[in-house]
């Protein structure tokens, strides 16, 4: 492992995707209470742990995000999702089974002692936590090394593109520094599609990355109750600030 300051900000060349010294390190950061930037199969984000919530308040500011609007979880492997809903219903078992890892984040009812920045109320009154496994190894093995569970928003100042660098993450120009973990260009492109499964009826918030017919036809493949309606719901009259909120968090 190779380790240099630049500017503001300490890079990590990982040389490859399981560099054990770069996870641990990195692990360790977050462990401590810091943020670190990661790469995932999207975007560079900004992580901090779920059991750290001045590490989260420090997301916000880094952001210069409102605090009303919740910060996604990145979670290493599907089991880890029981670390952030009571209940997982069968759509969204079987969305996470055909989907994850990957561009899918699912909104589930969230459990009630997670840290306020990361649950949102829903329109119909559910507290809830959007969640996602990133197609990402180095990704993956830092959140397993941290616990499983990370809160992550895209690494950018509220509004601006998100960064696809390393370097990027420096030219932000963060203060205190950040630890940065250099996994290379990330694809950037279309962000993921996320699906509301607060009910046993999905319902589309944002199409992205995996189109909507997928989520239908997977969805399909559940076994209907007797005169149960399978189609996704994608529905427009969503409120405007829900979808905007999540289109600029989820990395």
């Amino acid at each position: 492992m190779r380790s240099r300051a630049v500017g503001d900000a300490i890079v990590t060349a990982a040389g490859h995707r399981n560099d054990a010294d770069v996870v641990l390190r990195a692990a360790d950061a977050l462990r401590a209470g810091e943020v670190v930037a990661i790469p995932t199969d999207t975007v560079y984000g900004l992580a901090a742990a779920l059991n750290r919530p001045d590490a989260i308040d420090r997301l916000y500011a880094i952001k210069g995000r409102a605090s009303e609007k919740a910060i996604p979880v990145l979670i290493s492997d599907t089991t880890h999702v029981h670390m952030l809903t009571p209940r997982l219903s069968a759509t969204a078992a079987h969305l996470a089974r055909s989907f994850w890892p990957g561009a899918l984040t699912l909104v589930l009812a969230a459990l009630p002692d997670l840290p306020l920045g990361v649950t949102a109320l829903a329109g119909d009154g559910v507290q809830t936590v959007a969640a996602r496994v990133p197609d990402n190894g180095l990704a993956r093995a830092i959140i397993a090394a941290a616990g499983g569970a990370l809160a992550v928003t895209s690494a950018n100042r509220s509004g601006a593109a998100p960064a696809l660098e390393a370097c990027e993450v420096i030219g932000l120009g963060l203060s205190p520094p950040l630890l940065v973990i250099d996994g290379g260009r990330v694809p950037g492109g279309v962000p993921s599609t996320i699906v509301r499964t607060t009910s046993e009826r999905p319902e589309i918030l944002r199409e992205g990355a995996i189109p909507a017919s997928a989520i239908a036809a997977a969805f399909a493949e559940i076994e209907p109750g007797p005169g149960y309606d399978e189609r996704p719901r994608y529905d427009q009259r969503i409120e405007e600030d829900e979808r905007n909120d999540l289109l600029e968090a989820s990395p």
